[in-house]
């Protein structure tokens, strides 16, 4: 029986799934990512490009590569998000004969459904090609809030890439099945769907093998190219003040923008702060320009606050139409990449009083869902148990930013570990747990599965506090991460879900990467060890100048001083050998100090 596909036709990517023996998986394009860009783009040499290929080649082609294209399906050309659509967007758009919109790529007009049937057809090919049959049928995601004329255009899309659309899911119905929600009795969730272009809250009521929808809320022009587009006007906005350029009137500069502003969006939901680094971005008088500046998380979040507030007072406005108060809802359900922001998290977590759940990919969560839905259509979903082992190691950061493993790959599971670690600094009262996957030695070259906090640690000089670290991984792959201070007992921890949650070709992709890139590995790790011993030896040398300063001659002192700065010079330079030798010097003259007092203590006993 041929497969039924399940596939989330996002605005910024779109996944596809299936089921297995009555399991779900995510299923890898041509190019090997589980992800597909949703951009459709014509080459300069008039070839159609379709996903990541189109993608590449968007900063040099704006105006000929189509993306967001979700947020224009099912549209009238009068509606406001069009005119909202073409102030932002590079191509062109234009009223369709029939009231609709049309998009220019090339020399030729396209409706949305057309360009949406681009990718969906790149996708049903993709998936031929992998699993070697043919594909025939699928189940197709959209917003809850979509209206009928924007779910008769998705349908209609999938129609022209050849496909019979079984059903169109909403797609925190989806979410919920991904979940297996559908299990539970007598719960009531909410799915809070942040997605590229769109914004979606929905509330189910889960009882008796029935999924039904209370409410929905949301907004189709409300998503996390919203936020892409505050970070490029504030580069535009600080370039401007330093150089006197606007950049916002060069294409080419503003798809490089668009990018650039994508990916520090996304580092800014691990790091507190990132740069943004644009060579060449413009020239004058013949001269190039480049672009360069930090955007922290703080001002992000400053850029975008009204973004967030607004999704919170859709979700408010949704439960109180319905009669609800966040007190009767018993899950959260983040979905769509923009979840992973940790203000978007901190307001669902102040306005609910819980954590929402994120044990499932947000961006894969709603394929899987339909992966399901259309294994229930096809009579192939049932129950099964998974024993397994962790595929690549975990391990957690220590200083110098090596990865400490605490789980070795292929260990079975369940499995617990327990180890001590200490602070790296006198008096420091909180220590940050880096937990990450992986088989490289240095831990930012690995996977981040999860950063917390653990404060409130009393001040003592540095090596004198114990942080108990617990990775406990569970027969299900849940790993859990504590860490407690001995001294008080304060206890902080994480979960972590689906820290298996990759693919085979990407692990042995990691595994081939550890490899290849072992001996600049190596070095790294070994320069990391090498500036710790450098810090430890100069801890100890100012450590024993304020001890015995009255004991230590001037001569001495002085040549111990000199030495500290030397060594504190060569560690700014990445050259083992000499931040070796600048350790071997000054550890020979701190043992001049040693050699000086049994001397003196000699002659005092002959005398």
């Amino acid at each position: 029986m041929a497969k039924i596909l399940g596939i989330d036709l996002g605005t910024t990517n779109s996944v596809a799934a299936i089921v297995e023996a009555g399991v779900p998986r995510v299923i890898e394009n041509k190019e090997g990512a589980r992800i597909t860009p949703s951009v459709v783009a014509l080459s300069k040499n008039g070839e159609r490009l379709v996903g990541i290929l189109a993608k590449r080649q968007a900063i040099t082609n704006p105006q000929n590569t189509i993306f967001s294209i979700k947020r224009l399906i099912g549209r009238r050309f009068s509606d406001s998000e069009v005119e909202k659509a073409k102030k932002i967007l590079p191509y062109e758009i234009r009223p369709s004969q029939n009231e609709g919109v049309e998009v220019k790529m090339g020399d030729r007009w396209y409706r949305p459904e057309e360009i949406s049937a681009m990718i969906l057809q790149k996708i049903k090919m993709d998936v031929e090609d992998k699993l070697g049959e043919r594909i025939t049928e699928a189940v197709i995601t959209v917003p809850a809030y979509f209206d009928d004329s924007q779910r008769a255009a998705t349908k209609a899309a999938g129609e022209i890439a050849g496909l019979n659309v079984k059903r169109i899911l909403p797609e925190p119905t989806a979410a919920a099945l991904a979940y297996g929600l559908d299990k539970n009795i007598n719960q009531k969730i909410l799915v809070y769907d942040f997605g590229g272009g769109t914004f979606d809250v929905s509330v189910l009521e889960i009882g008796d093998n029935v999924i039904e929808t209370r409410g929905i809320g949301g907004d189709t022009f409300l998503g996390g190219d919203d936020f892409d587009q505050r970070i490029i006007e504030f580069i535009i906005k600080e370039y401007q003040s330093q150089e006197g350029i606007d950049l916002s009137k060069d294409p080419l500069a503003l798809q490089r923008l668009k990018e650039a502003a994508e990916k520090a969006k996304q580092e800014l939901s691990s790091l507190l702060e990132t740069e943004i680094n644009l060579p060449f971005i413009s020239a004058e008088g013949g001269n190039p320009k480049h672009l360069y500046l930090k955007l922290s998380r703080s001002q992000l979040e400053n850029l975008t606050r009204d973004l967030v507030e607004k999704s919170i007072e859709i979700v408010d406005k949704t439960l109180k139409e319905i009669n609800l108060s966040p007190k009767d809802i018993d899950e959260i359900i983040l979905v769509g990449g923009q979840t992973r922001m940790p203000l978007i998290q901190q307001k669902i977590k102040e306005y609910f009083g819980k954590e929402p759940r994120k044990d499932i990919n947000p961006d894969e969560v709603v394929a899987i869902g339909a992966a399901i839905q259309a294994g229930i259509l096809q009579g192939d979903v049932r129950e099964i148990l998974l024993l397994d082992v962790t595929p690549l190691t975990l391990a957690i950061e220590t200083l110098g930013g090596i990865a400490h493993p605490m789980i070795p790959k292929n260990t079975p599971i369940p499995y617990s570990k327990t180890e001590t670690f200490t602070t790296a600094e006198d008096n420091q009262t909180a220590v940050e747990i880096h937990v990450v996957q992986g088989e490289r030695p240095i831990a930012r070259d690995n996977k981040t599965l999860a950063r917390f906090i653990l404060d409130g640690i009393p001040p003592a000089p540095r090596g004198i506090p114990q942080i108990e670290v617990v990775f406990d991984i569970d027969v299900n792959g849940i790993l859990t991460v504590t860490a407690k201070d001995k001294a008080t007992n304060k206890t902080q921890s994480v979960k972590i879900e689906s820290s298996t949650n990759l693919s085979k070709e990407e692990i042995e992709k990691l595994k081939r990467e550890a490899e290849l890139y072992a001996e600049e590995d190596l070095k790294k790790k070994n320069l990391a060890e090498v500036k710790n011993q450098a810090d430890n030896i100069i801890y100890q040398a100012r450590k024993i100048l304020n001890e015995y300063q009255d004991k230590i001659t001037p001569e001495i002192k002085t040549m111990i001083e000199t030495k500290i700065k030397e060594l504190e010079e060569a560690k700014n330079y990445d050259n083992l050998e000499i931040i070796e030798n600048k350790i071997k010097e000054l550890s020979a003259t701190l043992s001049q100090i040693g050699q000086k007092f049994y001397q003196q203590n000699q002659d005092n006993v002959n005398q």
